[in-house]
């Protein structure tokens, strides 16, 4: 019972320590300082996603519906009643003129626009983790991306062992394409937890933390050479550092509409990526597992996505297995 009151304080002590890591945007401003390259692609994140995609929704909300109200009413005034009111079928085809032409300024612009954003952004996020990766490299060991003091030695070998030869290269872009094919299969499988009853929500909520928490880590991991299995096996040993740190990055979907909430987010998240990325995770880790005198264990969070994706890949692997038995006895 006291390992299990201990393990639970534990838990609650990392998760605040991974929110309080997230939400170090100080450094955000620190890496642009040190990085004119990371300061301009920050800058541009934010017109693009803030001023031009948020800004559209804004002048969509305030003044283009309100135009076509006035000018396209669907109901009878209720403060003139001097004032003729018009027939229902005219009202009824003003609400459909209203609706159509809000429909067309969705798909000329809005649809365009979110997919035109999703595509550069993501170009812009690996150059900003890039970018402020070299920055904390360069400057001031103060946030530098250096493991513990424990497993300095083993870890720094094992952050580079990926090999620079041809099969190096085939080793790690394999990885990264499971890499692709394991979060997209977890991304289902939050999707799908969102229309569970009562506990939907929540595991929702959950699932999409750790999520984002793992794309904030990968960049770094990637410039760092982590391996695919060391970087599973380091967040499923340290799940409530990461339920932590991914809290604040989903606030926003759940706070606003499925429009807003991708513009609000495309402006946090590179910030959030800074912030992994300048991020002694290790240390702060390690420290308060020394402290605490007791681990957590691991929490198989991509265990259901890493079995689906075996599944995937195995069912194109075996297909052309099952054609020999066929050409032997013809």
């Amino acid at each position: 019972m006291k390992d299990l009151q201990r393990k639970v304080k534990q838990a609650a002590l990392l998760w605040l320590d991974g929110f309080k890591e997230a939400c170090s945007l100080h450094r955000v401003v620190i890496y642009c300082l040190r990085s004119r390259e990371l300061m301009i692609r920050t800058g541009q994140c934010f017109l693009l996603n803030g001023f031009l995609f948020l800004g559209s929704i804004f002048v969509l909300k305030s003044v283009i519906i309100p135009t076509l109200e006035w000018i396209l009413p669907d109901q009878c005034p209720l403060v003139d009643f001097q004032e003729p009111c018009l027939r229902g079928d005219i009202l009824r085809l003003h609400y459909l003129l209203r609706l159509g032409l809000i429909q067309i300024v969705y798909v000329l612009w809005f649809y365009p626009l979110y997919v035109f954003s999703f595509i550069l952004s993501n170009i812009w996020y690996n150059d900003i983790a890039k970018y402020g990766f070299f920055a904390i490299e360069i400057h001031g060991p103060d946030v530098k991306v250096s493991p513990s003091k424990n497993k300095s030695s083993s870890d720094s070998k094992n952050l580079t062992d990926k090999s620079t030869d041809l099969e190096g290269v085939m080793i790690n872009i394999a990885e990264q394409a499971y890499s692709v094919l394991l979060l997209t299969v977890f991304f289902v499988e939050v999707y799908v937890t969102g229309y569970i009853p009562y506990i939907g929500k929540f595991l929702n909520f959950l699932l999409l933390s750790w999520m984002y928490a793992y794309y904030c880590f990968e960049y770094k991991w990637n410039l760092s050479g982590r391996s695919l299995k060391r970087r599973l096996d380091f967040f499923e040993n340290n799940w409530a550092f990461f339920a932590g740190f991914g809290n604040p990055c989903v606030l926003a979907i759940f706070l606003f509409s499925p429009l807003v909430s991708f513009g609000v987010m495309a402006i946090l998240y590179p910030l959030f990526v800074l912030t992994a990325t300048g991020s002694n995770a290790d240390k702060v880790i390690d420290s308060r597992t020394e402290w605490q005198g007791l681990g957590l264990g691991r929490l198989p969070v991509f265990s259901l996505a890493d079995y689906l994706s075996i599944r995937v890949l195995s069912f194109f692997w075996e297909q052309p297995q099952e054609q020999k038995p066929d050409n032997k006895t013809l």
